[in-house]
């Protein structure tokens, strides 16, 4: 059985959230699970998108219910008024749905819905300021690429479509299909809905190739010990010239940037699994769950066990985990 699926699209839409979940429901149907997508907007025909290229839109039927619906974000997402006519599409097409989504800005497009009020959102971080200071009563988490709240489903920016996309095929379909389509479009079996929109490889931006060596052995190589003088060897340095050309490229020592990749990994762990603590700081590095438990104090100001409870009082696991 078709799932069926309706996509919002606006003037100035952005069109990588358009198209990357588009190509995941895509490749869904041709592994034999099909979706029936309609890309639709508030007066049909051509909308052009933020990128000089126009799509071809349905104009929605009032009586046409759709098992899921998702707005796209775009440049003037955050502008439109309750009134708008986008924004009243939205709320017509959510009121008959299982299920409500949005990519990047199509958050606001929600929040002017009313959709949003009291439940915890996410969108772009360079718009959460935005979303929250004008409607106070949505909890928004800037620092996730997706979040779950019921039947609502928000996520991060561009790429992170295709996250979110893949997270609703295997609630749908399961696991297996999920890791299947991400193959085919080249991506990681997507991230966990609790991973940073940050990543610390991004942030450190060490210019020396040596640097981002080692801090790439250091990401494939979390479990296992990591001393200074190991990547120092990981990155063909003594360990004294690697130390200070590490500090001076990145900010940081190359201790707190291993805690960092470790948090990174863990804390989806942490929020998304009933995964024992234990088992997870052995996983990612930390030996054991004291020492994890010091750094998410030391980096979130929260211990592990208390943001697993406030994940799990938000509703079902981001991811769709159990």
């Amino acid at each position: 059985m078709s799932r069926s699926l309706a996509i919002v699209v606006f003037p100035n839409f952005e069109l990588l959230d358009l198209s990357g979940p588009l190509s995941a429901f895509t490749a869904a149907t041709l592994h034999g699970s099909p979706y029936g997508v309609s890309v639709v907007s508030a007066q049909g025909g051509s909308v052009m998108s933020s990128s000089g290229v126009s799509i071809d839109t349905a104009k929605s039927s009032p009586r046409r219910r759709y098992d899921t619906v998702m707005a796209v974000g775009g440049l003037t997402a955050h502008k439109l008024t309750p009134d708008s006519d986008t924004v009243m599409l939205v709320r017509k097409l959510a009121s008959g749905a299982r299920r409500v989504t949005s990519v990047c800005t199509g958050a606001c497009l929600l929040a002017s819905a009313g959709l949003l009020e009291g439940r915890k959102a996410t969108t772009h971080w360079r718009y959460a300021a935005v979303l929250q200071s004008r409607f106070p009563k949505i909890r928004v988490d800037a620092d996730r690429i997706f979040v779950k709240d019921g039947g609502i489903w928000t996520s991060a920016g561009v790429t992170a479509g295709i996250d979110l996309a893949l997270a609703l095929i295997e609630e749908d379909y399961g696991t297996s299909l999920a890791r299947k389509i991400a193959r085919d479009l080249v991506v990681h079996h997507r991230r966990q809905g609790g991973q940073s929109q940050f990543s610390t490889l991004l942030e450190l931006e060490p210019t020396s190739g040596r640097v981002r060596q080692a801090l790439e052995f250091a990401r494939d190589h979390l479990h296992e010990a990591l001393s200074v003088e190991r990547l120092a060897a990981a990155a063909c340095m003594s360990s004294r010239h690697f130390g200070r050309l590490f500090l001076s490229e990145t900010g940081e020592t190359p201790a707190r940037a291993v805690e960092r990749l470790r948090i990174e990994v863990a804390r989806p762990r942490v929020e998304e699994s009933r995964e024992p603590l234990e088992s997870i700081a052995r996983k990612v590095g930390f030996g054991d769950v004291e020492r994890m438990r010091r750094s998410f104090v030391r980096l979130f100001g929260q211990t592990p066990q208390t943001l697993r409870r406030q994940a799990r009082r938000s509703g079902p696991a981001a991811a769709g985990q159990p």
